[in-house]
């Protein structure tokens, strides 16, 4: 069942402006996440930011956050969706950089520049749409399924949604966009702005043409599989979280694009369970450290944070996809339906040895974060003593174990019958067991020059740093405009234009004027030739 409601904002000499807003399953699901994990979120901020002198700034900025994702969720108009989609672009610059400094400001700018991107996308869309004679998209998905228009705003719509989704080229902003407090980054990377690509995806699916899944599919393929590997290499504690959540979306992107929008929408559902979890445990420890984030400084936190390690590792086994924990339902399901259906053997690979590398960066940051002796201050104290922040994760905690049972109960109401031969089945299981033990294995480092990283160097600092991605999106956009600008400035403004323009009239001018003024100074010698001169031109014209 759907319901459109109309709400009639102002009618003026017959022109109406009407809101409309679309109620169906999907939208009232997708809301009821975003406002439960948002609640639990300003809870935990209650604590976390404590101290901070503009805390309710921050929340009422938290809470437009949340309203725009509201209009993005339930509007079936491409107008009141760019309303949501701008509003979440621009509180999230205002979030990044909410500490002020250096490096906020420059991810922030990261950030929000690559939306725009999204952003003039999105209107291109809603120019492409006057066409149609109503900006209310869901009409027209089946009915002009097919058509040229509609090829060119599906096209528009995946770019817009790789942009806000950060997908290869636009992933640097993701994991910059960690400048953010911790709260704000459980919210944007579980249930919000990163979602809302994948959402306006699902919506818009049924329009998608072969070629524009086959791209989407390679696109996401890739930037899971990148993001999986540079989670490998990476040691701060909030990026290797975000790059796991660029790895997932890389995952519900690539399900849309074999047509199982439900199942991504699924994942997209239990993923923000424990995705939200997990920042706030990362949270935890940070706080607890001092505010530091690189995690070899951590070790033997089990110990010392029981109740926040047992929340950390729930989330962790969760995002694995280990049995009957949230994360299981719909990865488990994803990738049998992909070992059921038709998709090119490099796509197959790509899905299983991205989810191989997704448990295996767990295990390592398992392996630094719980296992061992503190390796920071001699002296340091661990508390678990704020009860909002604890209060906080036990509501998620509950949720990213039974989450995922429940969805599946209401998503899918009549049993789907899977038919795989016995090594498909166990593929995942044994994809799951083999990433755990790889990452175990590379987490075991010892104190030498025979490090695993530096063995394979080139190769550590190309995965590491995300393919190069945020050098190409940073100085490599800027570089060239500079240069080309510092040549411009050398060449024409200091340079020949000055030399025949501006300067040269000058000098040349005054050059005539000093020897007009020579000849003015009333020098008998000069008169006296003028003077022969002009007897002598006389004389000339009257000879011949």
């Amino acid at each position: 069942m759907v319901y459109f409601i109309d709400w009639n904002i102002i009618t003026l000499n017959g022109s109406s402006i009407i809101m409309t807003f679309l109620f169906d399953w999907i939208s009232l699901l997708f809301m009821g996440f975003v406002l439960i994990i948002s609640s639990l979120v300003i809870l935990y901020s209650d604590d976390y930011m404590f101290g901070d002198l503009n805390i309710v700034r921050f929340i009422m900025l938290v809470l437009m956050f949340v309203v725009s994702m509201m209009f993005l969720i339930i509007s079936p108009n491409v107008i009141s969706i760019l309303l949501g989609w701008d509003g979440l672009g621009l509180v999230s610059y205002l979030l990044v950089i909410y500490y002020q400094n250096v490096k906020s400001y420059g991810a922030g700018m990261l950030t929000v520049l690559s939306n725009r991107i999204g952003d003039v996308a999105l209107l291109m869309v809603i120019a492409w749409m006057i066409n149609f004679g109503s900006w209310s998209f869901i009409y027209y998905l089946d009915f002009l399924s097919g058509s040229v228009e509609m090829e060119l705003i599906s096209f528009l719509v995946v770019l817009a949604a790789m942009t806000k989704s950060a997908q290869i080229p636009f992933s640097s902003w993701l994991p910059a966009a960690m400048a953010a407090p911790t709260p704000v980054s459980a919210l944007v990377h579980s249930s919000t702005l990163v979602t809302a690509g994948v959402y306006l995806l699902i919506r818009f699916s049924p329009s998608f043409s072969y070629w524009l899944n086959v791209f989407l599919l390679l696109v996401s393929g890739l930037t899971m599989f990148m993001a999986g590997l540079g989670a490998n290499f990476e040691y701060d504690l909030k990026s290797i979280i975000a790059l796991s959540t660029l790895s997932q979306l890389g995952l519900m992107i690539m399900t849309i694009s074999v047509g199982l929008s439900t199942l991504a929408f699924f994942h997209l559902l239990t993923h923000a369970l424990f995705k939200a979890l997990l920042f706030m445990c990362a949270g935890g420890v940070i706080h607890s450290m001092g505010d530091s984030q690189d995690i070899r400084f951590m070790g033997g936190m089990s110990i010392y944070m029981p109740f926040t390690s047992s929340c950390l590792m729930v989330a962790n086994f969760a995002l694995c996809g280990m049995p009957f924990l949230a994360g299981f339902y719909s990865k488990d399901f994803i990738l049998e339906m992909f070992s059921m259906g038709y998709i090119n053997i490099f796509g197959f690979f790509l899905l299983f040895l991205s989810t191989g590398l997704t448990v295996c960066y767990t295990f390592r940051l398992f392996y630094f974060v719980m296992c061992g002796d503190f390796n920071f201050f001699s002296s340091y104290s661990m508390v678990e003593s704020n009860y909002n922040m604890m209060f906080g994760m036990v509501g998620l905690l509950v949720m990213a174990i039974f989450g995922g049972s429940t969805l599946m109960w209401l998503i899918c109401p009549t049993p789907t019958m899977i038919c795989l031969p016995y090594y498909l089945s166990f593929l995942t299981l044994f994809v799951l067991f083999l990433g755990g033990w790889l990452g175990y294995v590379m987490a075991g480092f010892s104190f030498s020059d025979n490090l695993f990283s530096m063995r394979l160097y080139v190769a550590s600092s190309f995965a590491g740093s995300m393919w190069f991605m945020p050098f190409f999106s940073t100085y490599g956009v800027s570089y060239l405009p500079l240069e080309v600008g510092y040549s411009a400035t050398s060449v024409f403004d200091s340079g020949w234009m000055e030399y025949f323009g501006g300067q040269g009239m000058y000098f040349l001018l005054f050059n005539l004027g000093s020897i007009n003024q020579w000849f003015q100074y009333n020098s008998l010698k000069v008169f006296l030739g003028f003077f022969v001169m002009w007897v002598v031109i006389l004389l000339f014209i009257l000879i011949y």
